[in-house]
């Protein structure tokens, strides 16, 4: 078996090893070291991580854990890292208490909750929404957060009773739940609503648990938005993360610190929008990550009593800072990479903005390879504006000869397109298969201020579509980009794109690929979960006919309402655990090119969700990608 899947991963991907020995290939791309921080060694003189390691023929991955000095140096593996004492956020500050999180079944869903005499039935019933979310069927059960003694091992359930959730379905982690710096408090992040108020809303709160009194207080009832990422300070300062409006996912995102009673909204006057952020040593500063300009960098902001301006950019560079591991004295430690590069740990000086590359898990495969140019250009839109654009060329590229080349769609909407590195949508690797990739910062992205990130909004098919196509324009007007072998891809929102710009295109691309893409918004309307997102962004429901903004984008904004303009041929991908852009989407488009005669293929992966993460599909995704450009481009 073995020796038959080894011959099946070379048929599949023998095409990209003959003459192209010196360039990225998907099978490389997949068996990268994946790098991870754990944290800081307590005496602050070792950095901890993970390295992840697929094995593409076994379909798993291992890792194992290093060690590496702070000033740089080799790294020393270790088998466990409880010696260097990594700092534990669910241990209380006297050791007594540790948090634990588990499931607890409080809702009857189950045929076999109501009927337990029907001991084989298979049968999930609902009266309200939310009864799905992201790729997992409702079933009942709440994450909840429990106190235990590390003594006698006894647990309380600090949510007991209550059926809402934290960790936050579907990607909350640690970082939802926190200890006061007394150890005599829970803090916790969740949303108390339940059904269809669940489905409606992102009013996310953190709660506060007196282990003492066993009361619970609501911190940030006032605000309606999310409030997350709850973070004390050395000082003992509470900070965390806000969005003001409720059922706006990508609203602007503050910090917000608890002084004297008082909510201080420390980025108010900041045009921008946080990532994630950590308190510094001192606690009179908070440092961040943003995006800004077509990269993710590092920030710092000070407190109102600190004596400094109030926010400052730390890092400048064609990379992004990934995120914040921690700070020693003037020295942070950061995750770094680019689209030439995978993540890797990087140490940055805090009073210089320098920063020196602190692991080395990809130097042998980067140095093995010709890597891309990457290229920011500054393109002209239709209204007039500056929009930052990225050109990834082959490697070895000769302005002398012609290029096939790719505008790539990108999803989120508001997802910042920045120096990203993905392991499916890997513009190293396109351009590494002889594209020139086009990747422009279309209205929506943040990292240009509130107004260019907010526009996209109810305006799907509008300014965000002018400026794909002045971008492919512009690029057009090279004489090294081939114009009759244009392609345009993206996923999700970018699917969506490749669905509209099908239609409108007006004969510039050949072919089109659309994974777990929008196609029909009145069927997305119907089935997708997060019904915030498409309330806040089309305006409301499709038979709301006296909403113009909703009929607008259930109409004129539908990919669906114009699929008879369809011409070029089309790779629809889609994932059978996609509960946000669900299995439909993608059926309804393949099956509307193959009634109107256009070549098409579905791909379809019934255990993928939103994303594609088996590592074996992931390198057919690959193979199916570039056989498909290859045929129609």
């Amino acid at each position: 078996m073995v020796k038959k899947m080894f011959g099946i991963i070379c048929l599949l991907t023998i095409q990209f090893t003959i003459n192209a020995q010196n360039y990225l290939t998907p099978e490389m791309l997949i068996e990268l070291n994946r790098v991870s921080a754990i944290g800081i060694s307590d005496d602050g003189n070792n950095v901890i991580y993970r390295v992840s390691k697929v094995d593409i023929q076994e379909n798993i991955s291992s890792s194992k854990i290093y060690a590496i000095p702070l000033t740089g140096g080799e790294s020393k593996e270790i088998k466990d890292y409880s010696d260097f004492i990594v700092n534990n956020s669910r241990i209380s500050s006297d050791g007594q208490y540790k948090l634990v999180t588990e499931k607890v079944k409080l809702t009857n869903v189950l045929g076999t909750d109501f009927y337990p005499e029907l001991t084989k039935s298979n049968v999930y019933i609902y009266d309200q929404l939310n009864y799905r979310h992201w790729d997992k069927w409702e079933d009942g059960s709440y994450n909840h957060v429990f106190i235990e003694e590390t003594a006698s091992k006894e647990r309380t359930d600090i949510m007991d009773g209550e059926p809402f959730a934290c960790p936050q379905e579907p990607f909350g982690g640690d970082e939802d739940f926190i200890w006061s710096p007394d150890g005599k408090k829970v803090l916790y992040v969740t949303k108390k609503k339940v059904g269809t108020e669940y489905a409606v809303s992102t009013n996310t709160d953190i709660y506060e648990y007196n282990l003492e009194t066993r009361a619970i207080t609501n911190l940030t009832a006032d605000n309606k938005g999310y409030d997350t990422q709850p973070a004390f300070s050395s000082e003992g300062t509470l900070a965390w993360l806000q969005m003001k409006r409720d059922g706006y996912e990508s609203d602007k995102n503050d910090i917000i610190v608890s002084i004297g009673g008082k909510h201080i909204n420390l980025t108010a006057e900041w045009d921008g929008t946080v990532n994630g952020f950590l308190w510094s040593e001192s606690g009179d500063r908070i440092y961040f990550t943003a995006p800004v300009d077509g990269t993710t960098q590092l920030f710092e902001v000070a407190l109102p009593s600190a004596k400094m301006s109030p926010v400052t950019q730390i890092t400048k560079g064609q990379f992004d800072v990934r995120g914040i591991v921690g700070q020693v004295k003037n020295t942070m430690v950061v995750a770094r990479g680019d689209m030439n590069h995978a993540t890797e740990l990087y140490t940055v000086n805090l009073k210089k903005g320098t920063m020196e590359q602190l692991t080395h898990a990809n130097d042998e495969t980067y140095n093995s390879i010709s890597l891309s140019n990457v290229e920011k250009r500054m393109i002209k839109t239709t209204d007039g504006k500056d929009m930052v654009t990225w050109v990834i060329y082959p490697p070895d590229f000769d302005s002398t000869k012609v290029y096939p080349t790719l505008l790539y769609c990108q999803g989120g909407p508001q997802g910042a397109l920045s120096q990203f590195y993905s392991y499916r949508w890997n513009f190293q690797l396109m351009a590494a298969h002889g594209y020139i990739v086009v990747a422009p910062n279309r209205r929506g992205m943040p990292g240009y201020g509130v107004e260019w990130n907010e526009q996209i909004s109810k305006d799907y098919g509008g300014q965000n579509m002018e400026d794909y196509l002045s971008a492919i324009d512009e690029l057009s007007k090279e004489s090294y980009v081939d114009k009759n072998r244009l392609g345009c891809v993206g996923a999700s929102y970018g699917g969506y794109s490749a669905f509209y710009l099908a239609a409108i295109h007006e004969n510039r691309f050949k072919t089109f690929i659309a994974h777990d893409g929008i196609f029909n918004w009145k069927s997305m309307y119907g089935t997708t979960e997060e019904l915030f997102f498409v309330n806040w962004d089309l305006g409301g429901a499709y038979w709301d006919k006296d909403n113009k903004v909703a009929q607008k984008s259930h109409t004129v904004f539908n990919p669906a309402e114009r699929v008879e303009d369809w011409t070029a041929p089309i790779l629809v991908i889609q994932g059978g655990l996609d509960f946000r852009v669900p299995i439909g989407q993608g059926l309804e488009a393949f099956q509307a090119a193959q009634l109107q005669g256009i070549k098409s293929k579905l791909l379809f992966f019934p255990e993928e969700n939103h994303w594609v993460l088996d590592y074996q599909n992931s390198l057919i995704w690959h193979t199916e990608f570039y056989k498909w450009l290859k045929e129609t481009l």
